[in-house]
């Protein structure tokens, strides 16, 4: 409380806080699940092309893809990305 009263007065200037870095899941060095560094759109593919084709066959019926859907999103998750 009192530094930053104190430096009211103080000729030099405060020292800015740092800024904290904002997670990515493509950076190897902040993810370590994802090694090679993909992006969403270029992770696994395997199961997305499955879902995908899935929801063009059958659209969006209730239960017709749901397990496709969450082999993806497990498929995801595992290399750290929020899902």
């Amino acid at each position: 409380m009192f530094q930053s009263i104190s430096s009211w007065w103080s000729s030099t200037p405060a020292p800015a806080p740092a800024l904290k870095e904002k997670y990515d899941p493509t950076n190897p060095k902040m993810n370590p699940l994802n090694p090679q560094g993909l992006k969403p759109c270029c992770a696994c593919p395997e199961t997305k092309s499955a879902r995908d084709a899935c929801f063009l066959q059958n659209g969006s019926e209730e239960g017709k893809c749901a397990e496709l859907l969450k082999k993806h999103v497990e498929c995801m998750r595992g290399l750290g990305f929020n899902i």
